[in-house]
């Protein structure tokens, strides 16, 4: 059998729907891959630059020295536990939002939009300010060493001030990766990463005449970033009624049971899963810090790494999201599968091509962040590991998406309770400390959850019992 003929079996849609029930006209592989293609490139292109910008923000920080990037990387996991309330809203938003769209009910969507930026604004200036005042108590329990915990607190009290127009530059862009308008989430997020790098380069190192700021100088640059962020998403819905997603100002303090019942069902499921997702997280860096400055330094500068490694597969399952979601709405659960899986085997060419190049190039890449000889090995080590993994990630990412996307939420908190909550922490602390591995027995964790989580979310996409939920 040639090349060509087993590029076609893999990629025929017919083959997805061997024992699935056809409830229309099935578009051919074509039109499929054209559509997925056309929401995909934006939002690919968006985390995929966003995440190359994470990089090199981790390169210039990296500058200070390893205590400065230990101490930036430990504001991670507290700051995403802060916003992990409002990512699980953001998921309802884009799980109502693209069901509203598939029924063609303009108005219930908006209405979804205005009435949770308004919770979404009033909780985040809570959180905000409890994170400003408990900053430095935070960064200790997260691990901070002697020689990091005032590059840490420095850092998360300047990121707590960008916290509310972060989160509402989220929901809005979750409610836009809904309709399938992945292009003005992109330029919402490449605008704003481009000031943040600007401003990164001027304030860290005091280019241009700019005070010489050191991390401070980088969490302004980040939440200069937000704010820019913040008013290009709130330009995109004003006064264009022509379009799908607007706001009335008015509506949004007319706060409906009706309309912001469905985004909590799926926002309070996904907030349950966010919370063991950051625990988690939470506890798995807690566990890398204790092992000392230079292997949290290590870790962080992988874990950029991974990020643009995940950034394709991520940018996939947004569009799987906006697609499942949207012909769940048209009652076509049917199309729903096909341009999900369309966009699993996309992310695995991506993802495939990404960890050729960090097994190949990982020395050289290691060489990029630092000059210690051990962090460089110990890099190459884990890059390896993260080669091996990600096409594991992607298929588990993208298939826990579209289950949430369909309201199934719940199913996907257990499975990350078990997974990342409870074992993954468990094993890294096992193979790190009794089995002496060090960071690199941390990262073994990685992949056993990850394998985890595919597994089982796997099994509960096969079944179908996502097609019955109502939202």
């Amino acid at each position: 059998m040639g090349t060509n003929s087993v590029a076609e079996k893999i990629f025929n849609v017919n083959s997805v729907l061997k024992n699935e029930k056809v409830l229309g006209e099935i578009p051919s592989t074509k039109e499929v891959y054209d559509d997925v293609l056309k929401v995909a490139m934006p939002a690919v292109a968006d985390t995929v630059l966003v995440a190359v910008i994470s990089m090199v923000d981790t390169m210039m920080v990296s500058g200070l020295g390893a205590a400065a990037v230990a101490g930036v990387g430990l504001t991670s996991q507290p700051r995403m536990i802060l916003l992990a309330t409002f990512m699980a809203i953001s998921t309802g938003v884009t799980a109502v939002v693209a069901r509203r769209r598939g029924e063609q009910d303009k108005d219930g969507a908006c209405k979804v939009l205005e009435q949770s930026i308004t919770i979404g604004a009033i909780g985040s200036l809570c959180f905000s300010i409890l994170g400003f005042i408990f900053a430095r108590d935070l960064m200790m329990f997260a691990g901070a060493q002697s020689d990091s915990i005032d590059y840490a607190t420095v850092y998360f009290k300047i990121l707590m001030i960008g916290i509310p127009f972060n989160v509402i530059t989220m929901f809005i862009n979750g409610a836009q990766r809904g309709c399938g308008n992945t292009k003005i989430s992109m330029k919402i997020n490449l605008t704003a990463n481009a000031i943040n790098l600007v401003f990164n380069y001027l304030l860290i190192n005091g280019y241009l005449g700019f005070p010489k700021l050191g991390v401070a100088g980088a969490a302004i640059a980040t939440i200069m970033g937000n704010f820019v962020g913040f008013f290009i998403a709130l330009y995109s819905l004003s006064g264009k009624r022509e379009h799908f997603l607007h706001i009335n100002i008015v509506n949004m303090f007319k706060i409906q049971k009706k309309v912001v019942a469905p985004v909590l069902n799926v926002g309070l499921n996904a907030g349950f899963e966010q919370i063991f997702l950051r625990a988690g997280f939470f506890l798995y860096a807690k566990i890398i810090a204790n092992l000392g400055t230079e292997a949290m330094a290590t870790h962080n500068i992988c874990q950029s790494i991974l990020n643009l490694s995940f950034a394709f597969c991520d940018g996939l399952a947004m569009t799987a999201s906006s697609f499942f979601g949207q012909n769940l709405g048209k009652k076509r659960p049917d199309l729903s599968m096909i341009y999900t899986k369309a966009c699993r085997k996309i992310s695995i060419v991506m993802v495939i091509v990404v960890s050729t190049i960090l097994i190949a190039g990982g020395k050289l890449i290691m060489g990029v962040f630092t000059d210690v000889p051990t962090m460089i090995e110990t890099g190459r080590i884990l890059l390896i590991i993260i080669s091996v993994t990600s096409p594991i990630q992607a298929l588990q990412f993208i298939t826990s998406s579209s289950l949430r996307t369909a309201g199934d939420a719940r199913y996907t908190a257990y499975v990350s309770m078990v997974s990342v909550g409870i074992l993954r922490p468990i094993i890294a602390y096992v193979f790190c400390y009794t089995f002496a591995w060090g960071i690199i027995g941390a990262w073994l964790s990685y992949f056993i959850d990850q394998f985890i989580r595919y597994f089982f979310c796997q099994l509960r996409f096969m079944n179908g019992k996502w097609k019955s939920i109502k939202l």
